[in-house]
């Protein structure tokens, strides 16, 4: 809907709504940029502190995805008229410690009488104007790294229907509730910078990075390719899986969103032989807070993937830029 609504001419608007990227970067001088971003939803699992744990780590994600850093929050809060206030102010805490966590002040909030709980934050971060990755700038050659694994949306639901094992629930959290921080920190540690007001054209190793989340990994991926005029190619077997998660697939716990992700983005994507159903379906996965999908260079794919692996990031490459050509995007066994 936003594209089809009068753009305001703001020379500041170094990131708008134009590419679908992950969050907003409006230039306050020719070093400080601001970075903003808002989101939030229904509880996905059962524990109310986790859940605003997991709330507030994928609001974050969508700053760390910019290169930003986070300054400032308010909190959103839809929450029933008789509902249990100790089970609000669980999830308030567990969103707050996130926030201490990443050094993120909440400073506020608003919150509505609502049958349905939900809950999130806006966050406000700064960044470097000639130091802001966009989901464009992929260029053919570069190589494709993933951190963290897919899988969150079909654990999700089978949580829900109460037939998760604990081992599954235990990996998904603790995925959902890790930051980006360290990865978006040790990834800014490899930039180089590009004019001021120019992210699109950085002189730097990493061309392009998005968080995977709501989309799944097809959704994002469709957005960089179409933002940078490229085309892109997967590794199957090398996409990395939480645990579970195939077995959340062939058990049918297939959530809406991943229905939905695939009906609109498959049309562009072209599979080799070999790739089962249920690898194509945990490709359209909706995630939470999930990992992040960098193009870089090809001759320091492997450096910047040794220093995410020795800060404690788990990142492996799955797949290539290649130059535009149909389909848009590839899946090899």
């Amino acid at each position: 809907m936003l594209g089809k609504l009068a753009r305001q001419q703001d020379a500041n608007v170094l990131v708008g709504f134009d590419h679908a990227d992950d969050a907003g970067v409006y230039r306050l001088g020719a070093d400080t940029a601001l970075v903003q971003t808002v989101d939030f939803f229904t509880p996905i699992v059962d524990d109310p502190y986790v859940f605003g744990q997991i709330a507030a780590t994928n609001a974050l994600s969508d700053v760390y995805a910019m290169g930003g850093r986070p300054l400032t929050s308010l909190a959103m809060v839809c929450f029933p008229e008789k509902g249990d206030l100790a089970i609000l102010e669980r999830i308030l805490a567990g969103g707050l410690s996130k926030m201490i966590e990443a050094g993120c002040t909440v400073i506020g909030g608003h919150s509505i009488r609502d049958d349905e709980t939900k809950f999130g934050y806006s966050v406000t971060g700064l960044i470097d104007p000639g130091k802001v990755f966009t989901n464009g700038g992929a260029k053919a050659g570069d190589r494709l790294l993933f951190t963290k694994a897919l899988g969150t949306g079909v654990i999700s639901t089978a949580i829900k229907k109460g037939v998760a094992k604990q081992s599954w629930i235990d990996a998904a959290v603790a995925s959902m509730t890790t930051l980006n921080k360290t990865a978006a920190e040790t990834i800014a540690a490899h930039v180089g910078t590009a004019a001021p007001g120019r992210p699109a054209e950085r002189s730097s190793a990493v061309h392009a990075m998005t968080d995977i989340t709501g989309f799944g990994l097809i959704g994002h991926s469709r957005e960089v390719a179409l933002a940078s005029n490229v085309s892109l190619r997967f590794q199957a077997s090398r996409i990395p899986l939480l645990e579970g998660a195939l077995d959340c697939v062939r058990a049918g716990h297939i959530p809406g969103g991943l229905k939905a992700n695939r009906e609109f983005a498959e049309c562009v994507v072209g599979y080799e032989d070999g790739i089962g159903d249920d690898i194509k379906a945990m490709l359209f996965d909706p995630q939470t807070a999930g990992g992040l999908l960098i193009s870089v260079a090809s001759e320091d794919s492997a450096e910047l993937t040794r220093a995410l692996n020795a800060a404690g990031v788990t990142a492996v490459e799955i797949g290539e830029v290649l130059p535009a050509s149909k389909p848009l995007i590839s899946i090899a066994p």
